[in-house]
């Protein structure tokens, strides 16, 4: 099978990565939960790859990176840890679902919302980020890429804006962590929300958000935490704050492993690789009857998706018909983007989306783009 879904979680992951996994399950006691060997192991562990992701990230204290299953748990942890009834948010159509409902329910129980539009060819149009502003406006929440498209923000546009407007900066780093540069000093971001089982290259049930010093989140989840036993309430300190149970020291030995092999590698250099293939595979396809791909190609920075359909199929079946008669793996449906969908007109037939990862080949993606090109053929009346 050529996988081509590295969106929806990379695969394989890296070497050392299950090794590391296995070895921690093997000996690890509770991080947090004990003074003998096996909890400090797990401690010491927990504590260096929290140190590592900070600096990754361009978060001044290790102490505000918090650890979550995903990046859904953490941008829960963000939106509704600092926003509330009486507040107006701006965010965009590209978000996933893990922004989007988060912030309806959110507008249910009265805070304002507004979206940035996806134009043309699916641009945002930056230029209504103005007019957008309320007098009770306080974040801007938004994806840093379109799992849909493969389509970047202006990281730096973005950030200047909230700046200039004393707003708060909420980034989905889903689509981007591990493999883009990000910086929240340099680039005005208050929370920075990842996953580490995409483009971190680490094992699923990892995850977490980075907060500025000064951003005051509510907790999401209280219990336990192992330390001040006799509050009531869920302790203050940074990260235990937002650190309620027992965290996967097992999964987070195995992102540690995750960053050797991109530092070992190079973040740039992996990134340049999928990129490269991205392109490969859409210079070959964009021109074939029938196809449509969607997103901003005009850029050179992009994440390694590229998302097509072809003449009126369903995009589910000519997904079926990739995987078992080529065996190409990749994603079709609705995404969990539906703002977007519906920005694209692709509402009802999905769209059939391919990501690339770090260990695919050239010769995997002309396989891939053969496929596609041949049931474009299939598909002309």
């Amino acid at each position: 099978m050529i996988y081509l879904d590295n969106a929806a979680t990379t695969r394989p992951k890296p070497p050392g990565v299950a090794e590391a996994v296995a070895e921690a399950m093997a000996s690890y006691g509770n991080s947090g939960r004990g003074v003998h060997d096996n909890a400090l192991s797990a401690a010491r562990t927990v504590y260096g790859v929290r140190q590592r992701l900070a600096e990754w990230f361009g978060c001044p204290r290790a102490d505000h990176v918090a650890f979550t299953p995903n990046s859904t748990a953490a941008l829960n942890i963000a939106i509704n840890g600092l926003l509330g009834p009486g507040d107006h948010v701006i965010s965009t159509d590209w978000e996933h679902n893990s922004v989007l409902r988060p912030l309806y329910r959110l507008r249910e129980q009265g805070m304002g919302l507004d979206f940035l539009p996806a134009g043309g060819g699916g641009r945002l149009d930056y230029g209504e980020l103005e007019g957008l502003l309320r007098p009770n406006t306080k974040a801007v929440v938004c994806t840093h890429a379109s799992n849909l498209t493969g389509d970047v923000v202006d990281l730096e546009r973005i950030g200047a804006f909230a700046r200039r407007h004393g707003l708060l900066f909420i980034l989905d780093a889903s689509q981007t962590a591990g493999t883009f540069p990000i910086d929240m000093e340099a680039q005005g971001i208050d929370v920075v929300c990842f996953t580490g089982h995409k483009s971190l290259l680490g094992p699923q049930g990892t995850g977490g958000l980075c907060v500025r010093e000064g951003v005051e989140v509510r907790p999401l989840l209280t219990g336990g935490t192992g330390v001040q036993s006799f509050l009531e309430t869920q302790p203050e300190e940074w990260p235990t704050r937002l650190e309620a149970g027992t965290l996967n020291s097992h999964g987070i030995a195995g992102l540690g492993a995750a960053l050797d092999y991109l530092e070992r590698r190079g973040r740039d250099a992996v990134r340049a690789h999928e990129q490269g293939l991205a392109k490969r595979f859409y210079e070959a396809v964009r021109d074939l009857p029938g196809v449509t791909v969607y997103g901003d190609f005009t850029r050179e920075e992009r994440a390694p998706i590229v998302t097509l359909n072809i003449g009126a199929l369903d995009s589910s079946e000519v997904s079926d018909e990739l995987a078992e008669r080529f065996r190409v793996a990749t994603r079709p449906g609705a995404h969990c983007a539906p703002r977007f969908h519906r920005r694209l007109g692709t509402g009802e037939q999905g769209a059939v989306r391919f990501s690339w990862g770090w260990a695919n080949t050239e010769a995997e993606t002309d396989t891939a783009a053969a496929a596609v090109r041949a049931l474009a053929l299939e598909a002309r009346p």
